[in-house]
């Protein structure tokens, strides 16, 4: 149940830290931040961001669960 709960601010962090490094035009190095389009809808979005931003929004909701 932790990691359903960790996606909610996995997404959220990655969701804006990407937007405000995108639209400076940076590519966030290792973040490896991408303009992306999804019917109409285009965004910053960094897969390695949301990974790590949900492996520790992970792990602290596992550690309150115990």
């Amino acid at each position: 149940m932790a990691f359903i709960k960790a996606l909610i601010p996995g997404f959220l962090l990655t969701w804006i830290v990407s937007g405000i490094l995108g639209s400076n035009g940076s590519r966030g190095g290792m973040l490896a931040i991408e303009h992306t389009f999804i019917q109409g809808h285009d965004f910053y979005w960094s897969w390695a961001l949301f990974l790590a931003a949900t492996g520790l929004a992970w792990a602290l909701f596992w550690m309150m669960d115990s």
